[in-house]
């Protein structure tokens, strides 16, 4: 019979060393917890009949000094021992039979004989708890474990998280149902959480129902700006945006207003898209058809030759390759309009029929030219444009011009921040927004905020 003792942080780690060194078949001669560790004797080929010849005489000694003695006869004894006759299943059941299989350890007295304890405590390893026995069949789970635990965990997060916004969000809604009331508004109007809290914070501590109905569009108008230089642009403009935001076409009908005021010979095109399909041939197309020079640059050189050339125009107008963030050719078409940053103005082209978030990675993109303004497009294509207008607000980008149709030049028009939030009411009619919704997008700030 071989004996050995082993130690562990916990049983479950004890367990295991006894599973990996000896097999399922050991048998626990005792278990005991020391200084913080789990201390377990186990045997293999165990003999219970010649364990009990050895104890026996020695269970009438209860000192716990000749108990600590009586543990090296016993092992003496036992390792001199033959091979057990009898089938080890029916050892183990024996054994199991006499004891329980989770012995508690405040039935052993401190002066208890430790050769007591250990005759008390003879399990099979094979029958220990389910759960300990798992985790030591499968080694390779843990990681398996974790990951769920892990995802388990996030989702109980997210469910505590909603829970408590929408607690939020009824509170609020009982103690100030006007502010709840404005704050749906203006979600229904299409305008972003954070904005909508700046106007919030504006609204006055009496509010009225009258008030709750009309103030918060005048603030919204109030905070926008509007460059009002732009109303008859002079200089160099270069218009920048994403791809489809319609800047070709807002340059166009730019080149006609100035045509229509100054005469053709004040103004001239330059593009600079190589990148897209047949964009210099509809640039130009609407050179022609004003009368106006166009011409093309390919870099940085080309460009600043161009403009010293033109620098007798009142205007000249810039059209640049559609970009996005994540575009590998965005580096080299903002350095050539930096390298020409003294004389050239941007202007940023913002399409109101794109997603807030979309319209919001334009505006990095193109943030290190720091664009003077922005021009929101297609707004007869946008179901609601308090998205765009949001993303202006967001930024500080002072308005320039909309455009709300193909028509050159008569879809143009000087930004006016009453007129468009007019607009925005009249196009949002819908129903309220749903309240799971509300309380996602307020709950959780107030939550954040407390």
């Amino acid at each position: 019979m071989k004996i050995k003792r082993y130690t562990g942080r916990d049983m479950r780690q004890a367990m295991q060393k006894v599973r990996e060194d000896q097999g399922p078949d050991a048998v626990i001669l005792s278990s005991r917890r020391s200084d913080g560790m789990v201390e377990i004797v186990a045997a293999i080929d165990y003999d219970e009949a010649l364990v009990r010849e050895a104890v026996e005489p020695m269970r009438l000694e209860r000192s716990p000094s000749s108990g600590a003695l009586a543990i090296a006869p016993l092992v003496a004894t036992a390792a001199r021992a033959e091979p057990a006759t009898p089938p080890l299943r029916a050892v183990r059941s024996a054994a199991v039979a006499q004891v329980p299989l989770r012995p508690t350890p405040s039935v052993v007295a401190p002066a208890t004989p430790v050769v007591d304890t250990v005759v008390a405590t003879v399990t099979p390893a094979a029958t220990v708890a389910s759960d300990v026995v798992a985790d030591v069949r499968a080694p390779s789970r843990p990681h398996v474990d974790d990951t769920r635990i892990r995802n388990e965990i996030g989702q109980l997060r997210h469910l505590l998280e909603s829970q408590l916004s929408s607690l939020a969000w009824n509170d609020l809604d009982r103690r100030q149902p006007l502010r709840a009331r404005v704050l749906r508004d203006l979600t229904r109007f299409g305008i972003e959480a954070d904005v909508a809290n700046m106007i919030v914070t504006d609204l006055p501590s009496d509010l009225t129902s009258d008030q709750s109905r009309y103030l918060p569009l005048g603030l919204l108008s109030r905070r926008l700006r509007v460059n009002a230089d732009a109303a008859d642009p002079t200089g160099v403009l270069a218009l920048v945006g994403a791809t489809g935001a319609g800047k070709t076409t807002t340059l166009a009908k730019l080149a006609a207003r100035h045509v229509q005021k100054h005469g053709r010979q004040s103004v001239a095109l330059i593009g600079t898209d190589d990148y897209r399909v047949g964009a210099h041939d509809q640039l130009m197309h609407y050179g022609r058809a004003l009368g106006v020079q166009t011409f093309a640059a390919t870099n940085a050189d080309e460009l600043e030759r161009l403009l010293t050339h033109l620098s007798d125009r009142e205007l000249v107008l810039i059209d640049t390759p559609g970009m996005t963030l994540r575009d590998a050719r965005l580096p080299s078409v903002i350095e050539t309009l930096k390298s020409n940053a003294a004389r050239v103005r941007t202007s940023l082209v913002l399409p109101a029929n794109l997603l807030p978030a979309a319209l919001e990675n334009s505006v990095r993109a193109f943030s290190e030219l720091a664009p003077t303004g922005c021009i929101l497009t297609k707004l007869d294509e946008a179901p609601c444009s308090g998205g765009a207008l949001s993303i202006a607000l967001r930024h500080g980008l002072p308005l320039e011009y909309v455009t709300d149709g193909q028509r050159v030049p008569e879809d143009i028009h000087f930004a006016d921040a009453r007129r468009l939030v007019c607009r925005l009411a009249d196009e949002s009619k819908g129903d309220a927004p749903d309240e799971h919704v509300m309380a996602e997008r307020f709950g959780r700030a107030m939550l954040a905020r407390s």
